[in-house]
């Protein structure tokens, strides 16, 4: 994963480890967070492993209770919730929602989001940085110190690159920094940030293992594959396809992944060893835990229902034959709109009178005796839709607040599909054969099973493979980043946002006069502003304290 290794979780629930986290707003603590002494800590390797595993967990948060904000990149506030920003899925807190306002035209400098994303990753850089000015006092053998170091540049190099894809210019921070250094530090423009996360992922792939060679002791430390994947985004990003093709191409010829055939598997804590998943955030239920079931769960479950998947999400979704979905086609039933549609759909999406943990899911506008129903006032969904992915329904515990699910970060699916991706961009020619070998094995995973692509045609190709893309990774965190990459994001979240449809219902929300030719529920409107909204503001409480950020 990259939190905790399962031998030392019992350890780090109590804070272990001496930190200094780099912060533009106060001084560096360097204190150790119990008693241990810095001078006597390095002595051993099982210490050098409890510090490398905070270096892992960073800010996660990790008790039995909710996580109300960002606590890192992959947290699963930080991951799943960025999707609020998008067009697939909305935060049941309403428009004004700091993950809202990320993309509809409100984003300023002082939504609370934005610290909560900078800090976490300053905490992270900071832990990474005191780890490698450290471990070098560690009497362990080579190979090993070796390892522990390529671990904590990939950590650090991963934290680099959301910031590069976010904030773009950012202060870049290598080593511990004095208090009068850390309030006056001055942003390194991109360009620099992503040479730098480019050369450190390069540096610790040739010194992490290959991931068939991790035991299942250490299931969730860094692999090759892993730095690959991210180097892979970055160039993505940068539209170096021909250098993303090769590097994603690397991923696949190792051959130690594969794509699994039960889809829902890989997101209900199942099959959290499945070669599929590259990387995941690990949690452990009653030691190391999180409260996603809290806020995904329904409400007749005794969830939260924070999260609200869009009707657009669900419009996406193909019919069995490989054809895009319509309101017009014969087969679309509002009763039941994952008739004759990808599985996808139902193993991601709840809709109304759905079955769910021997209950039923009744969302429908008129059922003002359903926890569940669509208002705009309920604890409750405000699409017509609810989170099914992630959503155990045979979880075990009572306690929707100890849910010990892991939450995958990278997948070997995203490989297939972006060294497709990387192809198509870079203008090489595509055949059957390519087609087959990504995009088509990932349609015809055993659970899923939708007709192969035969398409080679760039245009056709790309409207279909992004697609693909988002239903296949959909509401895991990653769509954000695929509209503000692809450059489309202005288009795409502006316009009015619909739910789910309810044909003659008594009440249907409707954005003022206007009728909805397909009684959807009106949901929200997004107006996201090219040229502002596709770079973050620094955060107002950074720049108030260092104008240098400004």
């Amino acid at each position: 994963m990259i939190t905790i290794f399962s031998k030392y979780k019992k350890q780090l629930v109590v804070l272990f480890m001496a930190v200094a986290a780099v912060s533009c707003k106060k001084a560096l603590d360097k204190s150790p967070l119990n008693n241990y002494s810095n001078e006597v800590f390095w002595t051993s390797e099982q210490n050098a492993l409890l510090a490398l595993s905070g270096v892992y967990r960073s800010n996660i948060q990790m008790t039995k209770a909710a996580e109300f904000s960002a606590t890192d990149w992959w947290s699963y506030y930080g991951l799943l919730m960025l999707e609020f920003a998008t067009d697939n899925a909305y935060d049941r807190r309403g428009d004004n929602a700091a993950l809202n306002r990320l993309s509809n035209g409100t984003l300023t400098a002082d939504n609370s989001i934005l610290s909560d994303y900078w800090n976490a990753s300053y905490i992270r850089i900071g832990r990474c940085n005191y780890f490698l000015e450290n471990v070098g006092k560690t009497p362990v053998s080579a190979d090993r110190l070796k390892r522990f170091i390529a671990e904590t540049r990939f950590l650090r190099a991963c934290t680099y690159f959301y910031m590069s894809q976010y904030w773009k210019d950012v202060p870049l921070v290598t080593r511990t920094l004095s208090l009068e250094e850390a309030n006056t530090i001055t942003k390194t423009p991109r360009a620099q940030i992503v040479q730098f996360v480019t050369d450190e992922l390069n540096a610790a792939v040739s010194d992490l293992p290959q991931y068939k060679d991790i035991p299942g002791a250490e299931r969730g430390r860094a692999s090759k594959q892993a730095a690959l994947a991210f180097l892979g985004r970055l160039q993505l990003a940068e539209k170096q396809y021909a250098a993303a093709a090769a590097t994603y191409k690397k991923i696949i010829d190792y051959n130690d992944n594969l794509i699994e055939a039960d889809y829902q598997s890989l997101f209900n804590g199942t099959n959290e060893g499945s070669r599929e998943i590259i990387f995941a955030t690990q949690y452990t239920q009653d030691l190391a835990s999180n409260a996603m079931l809290q806020h995904l769960y329904p409400a007749m479950a005794g969830g939260w229902h924070l999260y609200c998947p869009l009707g657009s999400l669900v419009e996406s979704y193909e019919f069995t034959d490989g054809t895009p979905f319509s309101f017009s086609d014969p087969r679309y039933n509002p009763a039941d709109v994952s008739a004759q549609r990808d599985p996808r759909l139902r193993y991601t999406v709840m809709y109304n009178n759905q079955a769910f943990r021997n209950l039923r899911y009744i969302t429908h506008p008129d059922s003002s005796k359903s926890p569940d129903q669509l208002t705009t006032t309920k604890q409750a969904t405000r699409t017509g839709f609810g989170m099914k992915k992630f959503n155990y329904e045979n979880f075990a515990g009572g306690d929707l607040q100890n849910s010990g699910i892991d939450l995958p970060v990278i997948r070997y699916a995203e490989v297939l599909l972006s060294y497709l991706e990387a192809r198509l961009e870079a203008g090489d020619g595509i055949d059957q054969g390519l087609l087959d070998n990504t995009i088509n094995r990932v349609r015809g995973r055993a659970s899923v099973n939708m007709p192969h692509i035969t398409l080679t045609d760039p245009a056709a190709l790309r409207t279909l493979l992004r697609r693909e893309r988002r239903n296949e990774l959909a509401l895991e965190g990653i769509r954000y980043w695929d509209l503000l990459r692809w450059g489309i994001a202005p288009q795409v979240l502006s316009g009015d946002f619909y739910g789910a449809a309810f044909p003659g219902a008594v009440i249907l929300r409707k954005k003022g006069s206007n009728t909805d030719p397909y009684s959807r529920w009106y949901v929200t409107s997004k107006a996201f502003r090219a040229g502002v909204d596709d770079r973050w503001p620094i955060p107002q409480r950074e720049t108030n304290i260092n104008p240098n950020l400004k």
